[in-house]
């Protein structure tokens, strides 16, 4: 470096001294030699290219690189630290005020509209660190004063309404996404309601060209998609922060520009089944998932979660046209437009169908997801929530994603029993299987209520549809061995919806006990383990499972059981019993100073257990959301032993004969497994370790 340096012609020897003094003090949290009004100069010239040309001509030919590119370079990174480390609050006072000098001397030279002309810049490292120096000092402006930087304003927003694809279209998206996403992680309320008012309307033109309302228009735009890929994926980073955006602002503010992706979803799923490259169809997808979900931000970690204010009144009509948007895109075959490609592995990705393809299953969850999600918002709507045809309308929609999921080799599997295909496909990622199996009952719930079928056929047809709850309890037990402290890990945590389900689904076990002990019967074990090599007998009817693979982990596969009689019940449970996040036996050893450190924890965790205390008690209190079947529950005997339900097995119409020991067996697991859980969670509750009242739960859990 120091042989280099030296044939600089002086100026640039000088300046690089400077910056590189400046950058070694604001590290060591000093203030430099020179003033700070100099070090202001140095940085505004280095950012502005101020090389001579004489100077430029007079480096040596061996010397290849462009003083010009490394002082802009050095200075943008410099720049952006300096507004890093005073946000931080990182420095001592004597730095932060000698700091906070230089960015004051740097406003007055207008530095920002200097920055700004790099955003159109050919090299990729100039524009995007100009972009990324812009987007600290705006949020810096920000933070300080509350006001939004008006050159930049500006730029943006000419290049919003022009859309004129290009570097500067680009940076101007990717530098408006960054200052959001701050502002999102802290949380700044009133901040970000400035942003948003000072951009709804140009952030509506730009949309208005890349998601037209018309699908002609869109397709139109995807022709040319090979200029518009990387704009369009910027976009769609953007939008999900607009969208993550409405729950923290209040209920009466919600901007046109917060609305887009529901408002313009129909031009998404175009998108989605068009022509553009893959990766922008998989980000639209995903885009529309978490909208669904109303989890947008997520992947950002915004801080201890988003603060989730009051709904504003426009969230239930723009998810009602969301949902109708994505229904009617399936009835127009659009889930034969849509591409499904092989999973990314290192070093590339390879086709579907070839040897040792997979198919992308991040792309089938969030299509899977996003219909499930969009069916059970469409029975809670007026046209959807009464009648035969709603129901088979509904069903007919569950059977073309199970028929897309079977075609062109998507998975490795051969499935004729649809209820398999919960497991199957969300068994990966547990907050979308709990999200799909609460929509799958829901789905349920709405047929049975609608369809007029008596309970033995209504069994029948949800799992010819593949919405048969008891199914998808029993494949979810299987997929984690019967384990009880994994349940416990799922009632605890925050990150998924499994108390809202497993609460509702237990008020409808107590009123169906008689099919889920005729589901119990259907389901054939092997030695604890899930055997996915043969073809047995599946769940309800006989149905198969066939899974081709030969390398499935037996603890986390999902299929059925065949029975061999060679170990216990309790055995076998013992045997299955994997690794927990916490050793929740060892609380009967817990002190009383470790329960005060539990009592204490954050108040963010407080919150979230709070909201998990009131939602169980509102699910406790919902008594009219079952219609109580024929059949007699049948409750637990008292004593410790394990019931055995020998006589009690009736046969379902499309239910192959069964041994009674399989019966046996099944659901002496099943209600084992309850039984643990329930004893758990009352002796954490005792000892005041549990994070939130399981009253209502644990009266649920009476019944085993």
């Amino acid at each position: 470096m120091e042989p280099t340096a030296s044939k600089e012609p002086g100026p640039v020897r000088e300046r690089r001294a400077c910056l590189t003094e400046a950058y070694t003090c604001l590290r060591r949290g000093s203030c430099p030699s020179q003033r700070a009004h100099d070090v202001a100069s140095a940085i505004f010239v280095g950012v502005c290219g101020g090389v001579s040309s004489g100077d430029r001509e007079s480096c040596p030919p061996e010397n290849h690189s462009d003083p010009t590119v490394e002082l802009s370079c050095i200075s943008m990174s410099l720049l952006e630290k300096i507004s890093s480390a005073l946000m931080s609050g990182s420095l001592p006072p004597a730095a932060t005020l000698y700091h906070a000098e230089v960015l004051t001397g740097l406003q007055d030279m207008d530095l920002m509209l200097q920055l700004i002309l790099h955003f159109q810049s050919n090299d990729q490292i100039i524009s995007h660190l100009a972009a990324k120096s812009v987007s600290t000092c705006v949020f810096y402006q920000l933070h300080t004063s509350s006001t939004v930087c008006p050159v930049w304003q500006q730029k943006c927003v000419q290049a919003f309404y022009s859309s004129t694809p290009g570097p500067a279209l680009n940076n101007c998206l990717w530098s408006i996404t960054d200052v959001f996403k701050r502002l999102l992680q802290g949380g700044h309320q009133e901040n970000i309601a400035k942003l948003l008012a000072a951009f709804d309307s140009s952030l509506m033109a730009i949309c208005s060209k890349f998601l037209p309302e018309e699908r002609s228009e869109v397709l139109l735009c995807l022709d040319d998609a090979s200029r518009w890929g990387t704009t369009l994926c910027l976009l769609l980073e953007l939008l999900e922060l607009l969208t993550a955006s409405r729950v923290i602002c209040a209920a009466d503010v919600c901007l046109q520009s917060q609305r887009i992706t529901y408002t313009h979803s129909s031009a998404l799923l175009t998108i989605i089944g068009g022509s553009s490259h893959y990766f922008v169809k998989k980000r639209a997808l995903l885009l529309l998932k978490r909208a669904v979900l109303q989890k947008s931000g997520e992947d950002w970690a915004l801080g201890e979660g988003l603060y989730v204010g009051p709904k504003d009144k426009h969230l239930l009509a723009d998810m009602s046209t969301l949902a109708k948007s994505m229904l009617t895109a399936v009835a127009t075959d659009w889930l034969q437009r849509v591409q499904v490609e092989s999973s990314s592995f290192f070093g590339g990705t390879r086709h579907v169908g070839g040897k040792g393809g997979k198919a992308d299953c991040v792309m089938l969850r969030a299509l899977g997801l996003l219909l499930l999600k969009s069916l059970e918002l469409y029975i809670q709507t007026p046209s959807g929530a009464a009648g035969v045809n709603s129901a088979f309308e509904v069903c007919g929609y569950l059977q073309s994603v199970w028929g897309f999921l079977r075609q062109g080799s998507l998975l490795s599997t051969e499935v004729t029993h649809c209820c398999c295909w919960l497991s199957l496909l969300f068994g990966e990622q547990d907050d979308d299987m709990m999200e799909a199996a609460k929509a799958l009952f829901s789905i349920f719930l709405h047929h049975r209520l609608c369809s007029g079928l008596d309970d033995g056929s209504m069994l029948k047809a949800a799992c010819v549809f593949g919405c048969n709850p008891h199914c998808h309890f029993l494949l979810l037990l299987q997929s984690i061995s019967f384990d009880h402290s994994i349940l416990l890990d799922f009632l605890i945590s925050t990150e998924t919806c499994f108390l809202e389900y497993f609460v509702r689904y237990l008020k409808y076990l107590r009123a169906d006990w008689q099919g889920f002990t005729a589901a119990c019967g259907k389901t054939s074990l092997l030695d604890g383990h899930l055997s996915l090599q043969q073809s047995p007998t599946a769940l309800c009817g006989g149905d198969v499972l066939k899974v081709t693979n030969g390398d499935q982990d037996p603890y986390r596969s999902n299929a059925c059981f065949q029975h061999t009689g060679a170990t216990s019940s309790a055995g076998m449970i013992s045997m299955a019993a994997g690794f927990h996040l916490v050793e929740y036996d060892s609380s009967d050893e817990s002190d009383t100073e470790e329960m005060e450190v539990s009592q204490g924890a954050p108040v963010s965790e407080k919150s979230r257990f709070s909201a998990l205390d009131m939602k169980l008690q509102t699910l406790s209190d919902l008594t009219g959301i079952l219609i109580e079947p024929n059949a007699t529950p049948h409750r637990r005997a008292e004593g410790p032993q394990v019931p055995v339900f020998l006589s009690e097995q009736t046969s379902c119409p499309n239910m192959a004969p069964v041994s009674g020991h399989v019966t046996c067996d099944t659901l002496a697991r099943v209600v084992l497994c309850m039984s643990q859980l329930r004893e758990v969670v009352k002796r954490l509750h005792t000892k005041k370790l549990f994070p939130y009242n399981p009253s209502s739960l644990l009266r649920l859990l009476e019944h085993f």
